[in-house]
């Protein structure tokens, strides 16, 4: 694949994500040039990948400054998808063009629902097949409820039918730029704690865990059968100390839970030694339309191991991956 035929612009997510980072990337670039300030390359370590909004970010624009990117997510559907789009973009763009052709050449809500019910079921069931698996991922997303990838006790993806008139179901040139810049990516799957190892003072660690809910409706966090629960939080913590232990620097956005009780300062409690900082936020994702709308979130970080940090001009650092 030559890079002359690959668009920046297309390194972006190729999924919607609960939870998606587009709206906070301006905080969280604000961070990364604080860190570029006395460093002239960083290894990137994202141990919840998501969508994958901050890494394709993180590359499209700061590419030259990152010298090893490592991405890690406990979905082992979302790694292999991941994996993929690397490795089999041409195999992968084939199965979703003929995945798209099948969806519109219906005209019926009712047939396209059917359709979506015949292809979550072979993706449950199916075993041994990446690239069909990653296919059907996809497929998925694009045609689901509000884009949500959630999983009941078994494993299985259990979001119904999402009644869009014209998803993008093959979005090739993305794909195939997606592919272009993970090759420079190490991707795991496993339990983010196993990013350990990757833990020194270059490094650059950006944590976008499944956030602690707000209400009792309010949680997107069964993207994976186990869930993440307070004491993984408080997990999540004690990994943070680690880091900035190891004198690596750490960015960590999560659910600022004073927005619906202000004597929930949960995290304010537990991140009480490190940065808090409140950003507005909207929410792209929510099963009732009057449940979204601007609150806050928030930006976790350890602005000590960054020193005495001057003011920088934000255009001298950016670049781009080709």
């Amino acid at each position: 694949m030559s890079n002359n035929l690959i668009k920046e612009t297309d390194i972006k997510p190729f999924l919607k994500w609960a939870g998606g980072k587009t709206q906070l990337l301006p905080a969280i670039e604000t961070k990364l040039i604080q860190r570029l300030h006395n460093k002239k390359s960083i290894d990137f370590i994202e141990p919840f990948a998501g969508s994958g909004a901050v890494l394709f970010f993180m590359l499209r624009v700061y590419g030259k400054y990152i010298k090893h990117a490592v991405i890690n997510d406990i979905n082992p559907v979302l790694t292999d998808c991941y994996k993929t789009i690397r490795q089999s973009p041409d195999l992968l763009i084939n199965q979703l063009a003929e995945l798209e052709q099948q969806y519109f050449s219906f005209s019926e809500e009712e047939d396209r629902k059917q359709l979506f019910l015949e292809k979550r079921e072979e993706f449950n069931c199916i075993k041994d097949n990446p690239i069909r698996k990653s296919a059907l991922m996809i497929f998925l997303n694009k045609t689901c409820f509000n884009g949500l990838y959630r999983v009941n006790s078994k494993g299985n993806f259990n979001v119904p039918f999402g009644k869009f008139a014209k998803p993008n179901i093959c979005n090739a040139s993305v794909i195939r730029a997606n592919s272009a810049a993970l090759q420079r990516v190490e991707i795991l799957n496993t339990d983010f704690t196993a990013t350990e190892e990757y833990i020194h003072e270059d490094a650059f660690f950006y944590f976008d865990p499944p956030y602690k809910p707000i209400s009792n409706t309010a949680s997107f966090n069964s993207y994976a059968k186990e869930g993440f629960v307070d004491e993984d939080q408080v997990r999540l913590k004690s990994f943070c100390d680690l880091v900035n232990g190891g004198k690596a620097y750490f960015v960590q956005s999560n659910s600022d839970t004073t927005n619906n009780d202000e004597s929930n300062n949960f995290f304010q409690q537990l991140y009480a030694d490190y940065t808090i900082e409140r950003v507005k936020a909207k929410r792209a994702i929510n099963s009732k339309g009057s449940g979204r709308g601007e609150i806050f979130e928030l930006i976790i970080s350890n602005d000590s191991v960054l020193g005495d940090i001057s003011s920088i001009h934000k255009a001298a650092l950016q670049t781009s991956l080709f």
